[in-house]
C-alpha cells in the first residue's frame, strides 16, 4: 500500500461555544474545544474516567454551520485531519500543539432530537 492517511474521527461534547471569525478575504473559520472520555478500570478495580481535550477548526461553510448551531455541551461527531503547530515561547522553549481540521461534522442529539450530518467543502483551505 502506498501513500499515507491522516484521518481523525471524534465523538464528544463541546467545551465552549465556537468562536466564529472571518479572514480578511471573508472566509469563515470556527474554533472550539471538544472533550472525549475514556472509561477504564484501574489496578485497584475502581472505575476511572480520563477526559481528553481536542482543539477543532472548521473552515468555510462548515465553520459557519458550527458557529450557528453548536453550543457548549453539544454532542458532535467530527471527522478531519491532524495538523501540528510549532513555535518558540518567550523563554526559547519549543512548543507544539495539535488541532483537528474538520472536514465533516454531525450534530448528535440536538435540542429538537434531530440528527444533522454536514460535509465540509475544502476544509483547511485558508
Amino acid at each position: 500500500m502506498s501513500g499515507t492517511v491522516n484521518r481523525v474521527i471524534l465523538i464528544g461534547r463541546l467545551g465552549q461555544d465556537p468562536q466564529l471569525r472571518f479572514t480578511q478575504e471573508g472566509t469563515a473559520v470556527a474554533n472550539f474545544s471538544l472533550a472525549t472520555d475514556e472509561t477504564f478500570t484501574d489496578r485497584a478495580g475502581d472505575k476511572q474516567t480520563r477526559t481528553e481535550w481536542h482543539k477543532v477548526v472548521a473552515w468555510k461553510r462548515l465553520g459557519e454551520i458550527a458557529g450557528e448551531f453548536l453550543t457548549k455541551g453539544t454532542r458532535v461527531y467530527i471527522e478531519g485531519a491532524l495538523r501540528s503547530h510549532r513555535w518558540q515561547d518567550r523563554g526559547g522553549k519549543e512548543r507544539t500543539y495539535l488541532e483537528v481540521i474538520a472536514s465533516r461534522m454531525g450534530m448528535l442529539g440536538s435540542k429538537n432530537g434531530a440528527r444533522r450530518d454536514t460535509h465540509g467543502r475544502g476544509g483547511g483551505d485558508k
